[in-house]
């Protein structure tokens, strides 16, 4: 199997988790609290995964300042996107009670959340496929941390859309979609990517790496802390030391 046609599969595979968490929460009601916990420990599996397997892989082979520059730049590009979007409706897009609008309380929220949900998902999909682009197989850890992560978001914001009087078809459209995009996202990452400099690799593995901890911060730990309040935090650490030791072994 090519090498880009690899990537694709593994970020489809990933992607796939969010239909996964979406399918669960629609015919399942799972307790607010599973779902909180869950989303704290995919958030302490994130930040490893982007401490010890992007942000560093990327400052040996591009340098520092090449690094911090897309890191940053990544986050603010990521912020500003969320802020347009979470002006249209969807900055509660991976809330699960009744925080999200209806499309008749906010005209035009539908397209933002779905908007959002593809914002969150492309980044990590990139990365993915990044991954692969030196031949060494797909990296376990990025892959492990993304699915973990996009569970609980499949769940929560699934919840939420069903609570707002969202349809089925909308629901699970979305999220079908955003699990394609991501396995697209991954192909092309690898694909347009494979030859070029370690420098310009580095530089968008940072980018997406600092776009995926603005979103982290943004969206998946308020989440969390709403229902686990001071337990947070020690989810989370529990997550990271996990994802740690599966990137050590």
């Amino acid at each position: 199997m090519p090498v880009w046609l690899e990537a694709g599969v593994w970020g489809l595979v990933a992607g796939g988790a969010l239909v996964v968490g979406a399918l669960v929460s629609w015919l399942v009601r799972v307790p607010q609290h599973v779902v909180a916990v869950v989303m704290a420990f995919g958030s302490g599996v994130l930040i490893s995964a982007l401490a010890f397997d992007l942000v560093d892989e990327a400052e040996r082979t591009g340098g520092l300042l090449a690094t911090a520059v897309g890191f940053l730049g990544g986050a603010l590009f990521y912020v500003l996107a969320n802020v347009a979007l979470a002006r249209r409706g969807a900055r509660h897009r991976k809330r699960s009670q009744d925080q999200q609008p209806s499309e008749d309380e906010q005209s035009g929220s539908g397209t933002a959340i779905a908007v959002g949900a593809l914002l969150d998902g492309v980044p990590e999909s990139v990365v993915l496929g990044l991954t692969l682009v030196g031949g060494g197989g797909v990296g376990v850890p990025v892959l492990a941390a993304i699915f973990i992560s996009n569970l609980p978001e499949g769940l929560s914001s699934a919840a939420g859309m069903k609570a707002s009087g969202r349809s089925a078809r909308y629901v699970f459209g979305v999220w079908t979609g955003i699990a394609v995009a991501s396995g697209l996202a991954g192909l092309l990452g690898c694909l347009l990517l494979q030859g070029a400099p370690p420098e310009t690799i580095a530089v968008i593995t940072a980018v997406a790496a600092g776009a995926i901890l603005a979103m982290v911060a943004d969206t998946m730990i308020p989440e969390a802390f709403d229902e686990t309040h001071l337990y947070t935090g020690l989810v989370a650490t529990v997550g990271f030391i996990v994802a740690f030791a599966i990137e050590r072994a």
